[in-house]
């Protein structure tokens, strides 16, 4: 893994989980991970419900636009993780491939939308502990 890990995230629409999990990342790791999120059959926008249970904990995702899965974004990736939907990624020598089983948020309100919301930001906090984790503060 390079200095900097890269993780993609990967759901079907790229609209709900997927979306949900880069920007908790983003907003946790801060620029200590790479982040990248994709699907196989990407929606036309981000869900409305989890950008609204986003938007609870001060997190910005209605600009994001749903992005198609290519073998470039999983051969520039450290660690692969599918949301729990039976999409598979091509598989490459040294990845580290992930299957978070997620409840599909598509079609839910807000109100189911947050369990879902709040067992990736547990997921997340997981992998930053793994993968880049904070640097003690140095001391004068």
């Amino acid at each position: 893994m390079a200095d900097k890990p890269s993780v993609l995230f990967v759901c079907v629409h790229n609209a709900g989980r997927s979306q949900m999990a880069a920007a908790w990342l983003t907003h946790l790791a801060g620029d200590r991970v790479e982040v990248r999120s994709a699907g196989s059959n990407p929606g036309d926008q981000v869900n409305p419900a989890a950008a609204e249970a986003m938007a609870e904990v001060g997190i910005d995702i209605s600009a994001e636009t749903p992005k198609i899965l290519t073998i470039d974004a999983v051969r520039e990736s450290d660690i692969c993780i599918t949301m729990g939907c039976g999409d598979s990624c091509p598989v490459f020598p040294g990845k580290r491939y992930l299957d978070w089983k997620l409840e599909d948020p598509a079609g839910q309100g807000v109100d189911a939308v947050r369990p879902i919301r709040d067992e990736i930001k547990t997921l997340v906090e997981g992998l930053i502990a793994e993968i880049a984790p904070a640097k003690p503060e140095a001391t004068a």
